[in-house]
């Protein structure tokens, strides 16, 4: 679970900003929000608002960013002029990214702060929750001459062989540029366990959704997981939006692809051979994605049928191509429900509602809300006023992102002006008692027929 974000100097980022999901004790509504972890709670959803142009899909980005930075071990190019460009040299320089997490019951620090492109500082703990101190697992220091030290946890600084992995690391493998916390997790050491576990929150339960995003490998789940499918059929039909069947068509490549492009067929196949799950996505010109499985010796290629009801009853199974840009956006939203109420996993949604009708996205958020049996996290932007409802959301849950004269942005949760569990936050929201909202006057003032030069 993610308890913890701070960013600094990063795109609209100024000073340094602090999103949490730690719930405010004083508040006792939807008390089945609170996951609990030995003493310690943390809440299982959480929405932010904000005009356009305020930064809250900044907040998505810089974390998505964060978690290239991780999973690639490689600086992206994005954050290579992401400083918060109105920053003097006066300003500090330094970009910072810190988190604090739970995987496998474990609570976890890790911090970078990077300047020019050089990971000056990163750092991972043992996070005490602010009720015992923190246990250092690994920093590591990068200095002006791009010299890294590495500092480890006692043991590991203790153990004889351990200190011949760390001269070898430090001598082959460490760069300046590049995280080492994955590096660190594929060493076969004991002492590097718990860096093992936190690399995995990265790599496997942090999952962000953004506007672009696509359905990816539903073709192939819906094929191989019987489950899955009558979960995605159930909550797509639910929809009401004409959907009464999804299935997977699966052909063999050649007989897809056709037998005269047999040289870019022989690359394709030895590219599903290399891939990791012997799989690999493609995308036709139409825009449909295209599976190509390796299953048991045979590679097949999967699609995603849509099935659809209409006129004397006739089913028609449709390409994706051919459904709305709600109904792909739906089926994105597939997995990551179906993921998000059985298992313990992180999804950050940027933008919830595009394309979604409002009443359909409430319903699918109140749903998730009022289920006392989920077991993930959902985090998400959003312009929807209509879905601040107390009876949905605990007030410590809604955040707002507004623009400072400054410049940059300022977050913040509407739990900081302590209102009544029975006001109406829409109403309030709407009529700018909370900020984060657009300013329109200058707007009714704007006489646009003066820029027609038309006769």
């Amino acid at each position: 679970m993610l308890i913890r974000l701070v960013i600094e100097n990063l795109f609209s980022f100024g000073e340094r900003k602090e999103f949490t999901t730690i719930p405010n004790s004083r508040l006792k509504t939807l008390e089945h929000h609170k996951y609990k972890y030995d003493d310690f709670s943390i809440l299982k959803i959480g929405a932010i608002y904000g005009a356009n142009g305020a930064g809250k899909s900044n907040l998505i980005k810089s974390l998505e960013l964060f978690q290239k930075l991780v999973v690639r071990e490689k600086i992206p190019f994005r954050l290579k002029d992401s400083k918060f460009k109105f920053n003097s040299q006066e300003d500090s320089q330094d970009q910072v990214f810190a988190i604090e997490f739970i995987q496998e019951n474990k609570a976890f620090y890790y911090g970078i702060i990077l300047n020019d492109n050089i990971i000056i500082t990163e750092e991972l703990y043992l996070s005490g929750l602010g009720k015992r101190d923190d246990k250092l697992i690994y920093e590591r220091k990068t200095d002006k001459n791009e010299k890294t030290t590495i500092t480890f946890l006692e043991e590991f600084e203790n153990d004889e062989k351990s200190q011949v992995l760390k001269s070898i690391l430090l001598e082959e493998f460490v760069k300046p540029n590049e995280p080492i916390i994955k590096l660190l997790s594929n060493r076969d050491n004991k002492y590097l366990a718990l860096v093992k576990i936190a690399y995995k929150w990265f790599e496997d339960t942090l999952q962000i959704i953004t506007p672009d995003s696509k359905p990816r490998a539903l073709a192939h789940r819906i094929d191989i997981d019987t489950e899955f499918k009558n979960f995605a059929k159930d909550l797509m039909c639910s929809f009401n939006i004409g959907i009464t069947e999804l299935t997977s068509e699966k052909k063999e490549i050649h007989e897809f692809f056709g037998e005269n492009n047999e040289k870019e067929l022989d690359a394709l196949i030895k590219d599903v051979e290399d891939s990791p799950k012997k799989m690999i996505g493609l995308r036709s010109k139409k825009g449909d994605e295209l599976l190509v499985v390796n299953e048991n010796g045979k590679i097949w290629v999967k699609t995603l049928k849509v099935g659809h009801t209409g006129k004397r009853d006739k089913s028609v199974l449709f390409n994706l191509d051919e459904e709305s840009d709600g109904t792909i956006r739906l089926l994105d939203f597939v997995p990551a429900f179906k993921n998000v109420i059985s298992t313990e996993k992180v999804f950050i949604i940027d933008e919830i509602e595009r394309s979604i009708h409002p009443l359909l996205i409430k319903e699918l958020v109140q749903k998730f809300s009022l289920d006392e049996n989920t077991k993930g996290q959902l985090i998400f932007s959003t312009h929807e006023s209509n879905l601040l409802d107390q009876a949905i959301f605990r007030q410590d849950e809604i955040w707002f992102a507004e623009k400072n004269k400054d410049g940059s942005t300022d977050l913040y949760s509407l739990n900081d002006f302590k209102e009544h569990k029975t006001i109406d936050i829409q109403k309030g929201y709407l009529n700018g008692r909370y900020g984060s909202i657009p300013f329109l006057g200058n707007l009714q003032d704007l006489n646009w027929h003066n820029y027609d030069t038309n006769e």
